[in-house]
């Protein structure tokens, strides 16, 4: 069965999308946090950082990170999360990245 996310990537579901590429799709969260967040989501449906395989590259999520920030203007600084499991906060089992920014941040995050 399709996650939200892939209903978003496929078209199925309204998404404001900021960025794609081959691996990655990225919109704006409906519920956002911070001025910018982002959610950046692998194409691929794998439920979660923990079901990655211990090889491989994945670093297209940070890249794809690093470029939205830049193209959103974030140059003092923005925050990444990502969130395993329900003790952790995941409420989509597809893996993703929040991108946060645009205000200062506080820590710890909750």
């Amino acid at each position: 069965m399709s996650t939200l996310f892939t209903k978003i990537i496929n078209r199925e579901i309204p998404g404001d999308i900021v960025y794609e590429d081959e691996h990655v799709v990225a919109f704006r969260d409906i519920v956002p946090q911070a001025p910018v967040h982002i959610i950046i989501v692998t194409r691929a449906e794998i439920s979660g950082i923990a079901s990655l395989p211990a090889s491989g590259d994945h670093l297209y999520l940070l890249n794809a990170a690093k470029t939205i920030a830049e193209q959103q203007g974030l140059n003092n600084g923005f925050r990444l999360v990502i969130n395993q499991g329900e003790d952790g906060g995941q409420t989509v089992d597809h893996l993703h990245v929040h991108l946060l920014g645009g205000r200062p941040l506080a820590w710890p995050p909750g």
